[in-house]
């Protein structure tokens, strides 16, 4: 049977946002190690045997790719130590330390969600997208009018500029997509729907039509081997 959360992975879930404290969490370990954690690793192992048909360049460990619960409190105001969601981002080999596109996945209590491309670029990531997007603006265009995407993802809001980045006119006719500062699709469904066997299918079909969108933002990011002299 495929792998999918129980309604206890969910109760936990919700109970950790309600009780953000580390007393909490710690009477209530095991069942986060074995309703949330060892089911969220399972699951990216599937997952990932799906993604080798249609981006293994972006397959990853479960290890690697399942994101930690634990917040990084250090520089934050908000010192709650947890995460009220187990999330999993499949990086693209090469680009692990840095944010190019990926695929991501995460459960909630109240909410999962699905979704894939470029959230928080560097500048030289920023800046290389951009310059890509003029030239493959329509390319993008089509890739997300495609009726099936449509009918499974939304667009991102992109996180707009209101006036056009250094070095790009006003203009340009991929001026809408950029004033963007992140690229992506998205869908949130029912915390319930990762109690069904069905979770992972959901999951895959989303990557699987994403999976253009997430090549073409990643293109420029790719260091291109070198041609040989001779």
């Amino acid at each position: 049977m495929a792998t999918h959360f129980s309604n206890e992975a969910l109760k936990f879930l919700r109970g950790l946002k309600r009780n953000n404290d580390r007393e909490w969490f710690a009477a209530r370990k095991a069942v986060y190690e074995r309703e949330v954690k060892a089911r969220m690793l399972a699951l990216i192992a599937e997952i990932n045997e799906a993604m080798l048909g249609f981006a293994p360049e972006n397959v990853r460990p479960p290890q690697k790719a399942m994101m930690r619960i634990y917040r990084d409190i250090r520089f934050s105001p908000d010192k709650r130590p947890y995460k009220h969601q187990q999330g999993a981002w499949w990086a693209r080999t090469g680009l692990e330390r840095t944010s190019g596109g990926g695929f991501y996945f995460h459960v909630g209590g109240t909410e999962l969600v699905i979704a894939a491309g470029v959230y928080m670029p560097e500048r030289e990531q920023l800046l290389a997208i951009r310059r890509h997007l003029v030239d493959h603006h329509a390319e993008l265009r089509a890739l997300l009018a495609g009726k099936k995407l449509k009918s499974l993802l939304d667009e991102f809001d992109g996180q707009k500029l209101t006036r056009p980045p250094k070095g790009f006119a006003a203009d340009d006719p991929a001026i809408d997509l950029l004033l963007c500062r992140q690229w992506g699709i998205s869908a949130t469904l029912p915390a319930e729907n990762a109690t069904n066997p069905t979770l992972i299918k959901e999951i895959v079909e989303r990557f699987k039509v994403a999976a253009p969108v997430v090549a073409l933002l990643n293109a420029p990011l790719i260091s291109k081997p070198r041609k040989p002299m001779f």
